[in-house]
């Protein structure tokens, strides 16, 4: 069993306006980010399901050629290999779970979130 405490997690900088922490497990990972408004996470897509949970603000997300706004207390799932998009309506803190755990995220393969 490893015990983690979020305050402990030092807070990783992906860019000027996305930070997260994370926790990875053997066949999960989970992250908390903070997005600013206006931030972007440009289209891309990943082998993981995700699950995204909005805590406060609100993000639009593009998928499968729609749009879904999702806001504090929305979940939304995200199917493997499905193209998505997001950009931050306003400042917002988002829990987000994915299965199997991210090795991009582990080995810092994860470019797409730094620019």
């Amino acid at each position: 069993m490893k015990h983690y405490q979020w305050d402990a997690i030092q807070e990783e900088t992906l860019n000027p306006h996305i930070t997260r922490k994370v926790v990875h497990g053997a066949g999960i990972t989970i992250a908390r980010l903070r997005l600013l408004k206006g931030a972007v996470i440009p289209e891309h897509s990943h082998h993981h399901e995700q699950i995204c949970m909005v805590q406060s603000g609100s993000l639009k997300f593009r998928i499968a050629g729609g749009e879904q706004v999702v806001r504090a207390g929305d979940a939304l799932v995200i199917a493997p290999n499905e193209p998505h998009f997001v950009e931050a309506l306003e400042e917002s803190h988002v829990t987000d779970v994915f299965s199997p755990a991210r090795e991009d995220w582990i080995s810092g393969d994860d470019a797409y979130l730094r620019k």
